[in-house]
C-alpha cells in the first residue's frame, strides 16, 4: 500500500487511524517530542501514512547549497563550512520543503553515518567527508520501515544522534561532526519481533495500530484505494484543499508553539499521571508536556488543558508501561480519567 512512487497517497484521504496521524503531526510541530514508533499488524497503512506526510510538511529555511541543510540560529550545530560562512558574514539562505528520508534496512553503518576519506586526507592533508543518510535527514523526517529488523547497534546509533542533534564520525583517529536534527519515525509489525525496552523508551510517542473493524470504514478504504490507483493525479487534486488546510494548520502551530502556555496545575497533572503509571526517570513527563503543548497549538489554543493531556498520555505511556514476562498489560484510559479528575 505504498501508493504511486511519484505521487504518494494523500494524507488527508487516509480513513481513520487518528492516533497515528496525530502523533506524526505533533512531532512535526515540535520535533523535540522525540519521534514516534508505529506498531501494528500488516496492511494498516503505516508506511502509506508516513510517506504521505511529504504533502503536508512545512517549508524550512536553511543555508543555500549546504549538503547538511544547516539552519540559521543553530549556533554550534553547524557544519564546518557554514561556521566559516557565518564568521565571514557571507552566508545566504533559501527555503525548501521538509522531506521524508527513508533508511533502507540493508544500509551499512558507513552508509548511515557517512565516512571519512582517509586516502584523500593522507594525500592532501585536508579532511573530506562523504555524507550519509544522517546528513540527508538533517532538518527532515527520517523513516525506518520494519525498524525492529534493524540491527540493535544501528538503532542505538540513530537514537543517540536523534537525541544529541549531532552526528560524530571518527575513523583512524580523525574525526568529523555535522548537525543531524531529524524527526525519527519507525514502523514495525510486532509479529516479526519486538524492540528492546531500552530502545522503546527512546521513542517519544508510540501508536499501536489495528485494522478497521467497522464495515463502512473498511469499504471506504477499499474505495479510495481503487480510485487512487485508477488515477493518482485526479484523486490527489480531489483532496488538494484538505491537504493544504492541514499543511497550514501545521505551519501555524509551529509558529505559535512558543506562545502556548502551561499552568502549574497542568505540569503537576502530567507528573501525577507518570507517577500513577509508575514511569521511571523523567523522560515521560517531559515528553508528555511537549506533546500536550504541540496538541494545544495544533488545535489553536493558547493554554494546555486537560483535554490535551488526555489526548497525548496514551501515546507517551503505552510503550513505557512495565510488563512482566508473558503479560500483555495495556494502557487503561479509565485510570487516566480518574487521575485527571482533580485538575
Amino acid at each position: 500500500m505504498s501508493g504511486n512512487r511519484r505521487l504518494p497517497f494523500p494524507f488527508a484521504a487516509i480513513v481513520g487511524q487518528d492516533q497515528m496521524k496525530t502523533a506524526l503531526l505533533l512531532n512535526i510541530i515540535d520535533p523535540g517530542v522525540g519521534g514516534v514508533l508505529i506498531k501494528g499488524e500488516k496492511g494498516t497503512a503505516k508506511s502509506t501514512t508516513v510517506r504521505s506526510l511529504m504533502q503536508v510538511l512545512p517549508d524550512v529555511e536553511h543555508v543555500k547549497g549546504c549538503a547538511y541543510r544547516c539552519r540559521p540560529g543553530q549556533g554550534r550545530a553547524l557544519c564546518p563550512d557554514c561556521a566559516d560562512l557565518v564568521s565571514s558574514e557571507m552566508i545566504e539562505y533559501e527555503t525548501t520543503p521538509m522531506r521524508v528520508v527513508e533508511l533502507p534496512l540493508s544500509a551499512t553503518e558507513d552508509r548511515i553515518a557517512g565516512t571519512l576519506d582517509i586516502e584523500h586526507m593522507l594525500q592532501s592533508g585536508k579532511k573530506r567527508f562523504e555524507p550519509g543518510v544522517l546528513a540527508q535527514a538533517n532538518g527532515n523526517l527520517l523513516y525506518i520501515d520494519e525498524v525492529n529488523l534493524l540491527e540493535d547497534h544501528m538503532v542505538d546509533l540513530l537514537l543517540d544522534v536523534a537525541a544529541m542533534g549531532i552526528n560524530y564520525v571518527e575513523r583512524e583517529g580523525i574525526s568529523f561532526e555535522h548537525p543531524s536534527r531529524f524527526i525519527l519515525v519507525g514502523s514495525m509489525n510486532p509479529e516479526e519481533g519486538e524492540l528492546r525496552p531500552q530502545l522503546l523508551d527512546r521513542f517519544g510517542l508510540c501508536v499501536e495500530m489495528k485494522g478497521e473493524r467497522d464495515l463502512s470504514s473498511r469499504t471506504e478504504i477499499v474505495s479510495r484505494r481503487l480510485e487512487f490507483d485508477s488515477d493518482p493525479e485526479a484523486f490527489t487534486r480531489k483532496y488538494a484543499a484538505a491537504t493544504e488546510d492541514i499543511k497550514d494548520d501545521v505551519l501555524n502551530a509551529r509558529n505559535n508553539l512558543c506562545n502556548v502556555t502551561i499552568s502549574e496545575d497542568m505540569l503537576t497533572a502530567a507528573s501525577d499521571i507518570c507517577l500513577h503509571f509508575k514511569m521511571e526517570g523523567h523522560r515521560a513527563d517531559i515528553t508528555m508536556i511537549r506533546a500536550a503543548r504541540a496538541n494545544a497549538a495544533l488545535n489553536k489554543k493558547r493554554r494546555v488543558d486537560r483535554a490535551d493531556l488526555e489526548t497525548v498520555a496514551q501515546l507517551v505511556l503505552n510503550h513505557r508501561i512495565k510488563r512482566r514476562p508473558f503479560e500483555n498489560s495495556k494502557f487503561d484510559a479509565e485510570e487516566l480519567r480518574k487521575c485527571l479528575q482533580g485538575y
